[in-house]
């Protein structure tokens, strides 16, 4: 019988981290096995600097995923963003030896291996090298060159750089909490691919995902990735402010920004009013709703100008460039009432909010489908399309044998051996596309790479 491809998707943002379990239905639509979310503790703008307690909310998110869903996790996808996320433009070439044969997937390896050995800034690695273009003897615009002719093969490249130590703390906490790590995905990249369609790509869209502690940009034209990059402030800054700009406490910050907060100081009268209870008996404290407008939206002002500023980085205002299908909002801090507005007032571009939920199968939870849960969906996506068997059910799992302390040695030899037959499945599909191809590979040389950095460090 064949295994289940049950995925697996980790988000570990600055607020939240959610681990979320799923499987494509009959109609290739995902279908939501189980969700664990826990707070994030020890994650700061998208940078882990408290592994204890990073290790400790991972396994929190882990449990209540197993537990909501019968499933035992084994290994993850995990979604990596932060303030030390760069990306760069970058355009190489090989000279083939045999320009008689047609071009095959091992010469796109072997100029992707070639940017991969870029020289980066010390401490830096490369995360994503992502092929945009080829040309083939001077002939552009080729999106597919497997199976042409030519002699010189050229392509430009979207690379993805970020700090290794950064990168290596993640994969560390992901083994410490007792699961393998089975891939690294760009958050914004795993969002797009839960919240954009396809005529969105082609037209031309921005990305927005405003997180707890960052807020991603990604920008596709023509169904290829042209620019992202990762602002170091999000919703988390918002009730910083609040905090300060009320003097109240940042539970009571975050709640008011929920429920009462919007990004348009226009929209609230003057003489409306919220009380908070005092702290230990003190008198209860009288907010007006339109300075707390006022305050979010000074704050929001700030990030969106700073992501319209990229997006003229990438050159939005060439006509050959523009953004056709305007900008899209998603993550939890698209949520807020009126942003939708304020950010197409700021940039003139059309905005709609991403939901996840087109994805989604049609009997998934309600909550599922939140912007909230962009980057988890985008993640269980991708690990179904490395047809990854990252849980099985717990009922499947054989019980464990009389001598305790030699499981783990038959569970590790299991996995050897499935990951054997998923490899030489894998290799029995001749023809696939190119990028597919491209972006399996390199993920598993990544990925295997912290894996022998971590055992060594043991």
């Amino acid at each position: 019988m064949e295994k289940e491809n049950v995925a697996v998707g980790l988000d570990i943002g600055t607020t939240k981290i959610v681990a979320m379990i799923g499987k494509k239905n009959e109609y290739g639509k995902l279908e939501i096995l189980g969700v664990g979310k826990s707070k994030s503790l020890g994650v700061a703008r998208g940078v882990v600097n408290n592994i204890t307690q990073t290790i400790q909310s991972i396994q929190q998110a882990i449990q209540e995923a197993e537990n909501n869903s019968g499933y035992k996790i084994k290994d993850v996808v995990v979604g990596i963003a932060g303030q030390h996320i760069r990306s760069i433009q970058h355009t190489d070439y090989i000279s083939r030896n045999n320009p008689e044969e047609v071009i095959g997937g091992a010469d796109i390896q072997l100029l992707i291996d070639q940017v991969n050995k870029l020289a980066m800034l010390p401490g830096e690695e490369i995360i994503h090298v992502l092929p945009q273009e080829f040309k083939i003897d001077g002939q552009s615009e080729i999106k597919e060159p497997i199976g042409m002719y030519g002699g010189r093969l050229e392509s430009s490249f979207h690379v993805v750089v970020g700090q290794a130590s950064s990168i290596r703390n993640v994969g560390r906490c992901i083994q410490s909490s007792g699961i393998e790590l089975s891939g690294l995905t760009l958050e914004p990249l795993a969002s797009s691919d839960a919240v954009l369609s396809q005529e969105e790509k082609e037209a031309g869209v921005a990305l927005i995902d405003i997180g707890g502690g960052t807020t991603d940009l990604a920008i596709f034209k023509d169904g290829i990735i042209r620019h992202t990059a990762v602002i170091p402030f999000g919703g988390n800054v918002i009730s910083d402010d609040i905090k300060e700009g009320c003097s109240i406490i940042e539970k009571q910050a975050e709640l008011l920004k929920v429920k009462f907060g919007s990004a348009w100081p226009g929209e609230n009268r003057d003489n409306e009013i919220v009380s908070i209870p005092g702290l230990r008996g003190r008198e209860p404290k009288e907010i007006s709703l339109k300075n707390l407008s006022k305050i979010i939206h000074a704050r929001v002002v700030e990030i969106v100008e700073q992501v319209f500023t990229e997006i003229k980085a990438y050159g939005h205002e060439d006509p050959r460039k523009k953004l056709i299908a305007g900008i899209v909002l998603t993550g939890g801090g698209a949520q807020l009432k009126h942003i939708k507005q304020l950010v197409e007032y700021i940039t003139g571009m059309d905005t709609r909010i991403g939901y996840p939920n087109e994805h989604l199968a049609g009997d998934s939870d309600e909550e599922f489908s939140s912007p909230l849960y962009a980057t988890a969906v985008g993640l269980v996506m991708n690990s179904i399309e490395n047809k990854t068997h990252s849980a099985v059910k717990m009922d499947e799992i054989a019980p464990p044998k009389a001598a305790a302390y030699r499981a783990p040695v038959v569970d590790h030899y299991d996995r050897m051996v499935e990951e054997e037959e998923v490899e030489t499945t894998s290799k029995a599909k001749n023809e696939e596309s190119t990028g597919d191809k491209i972006k399996r590979s390199f993920f598993d040389r990544y990925v295997d790479k912290i894996k022998d950095f971590l055992d060594n460090a043991e």
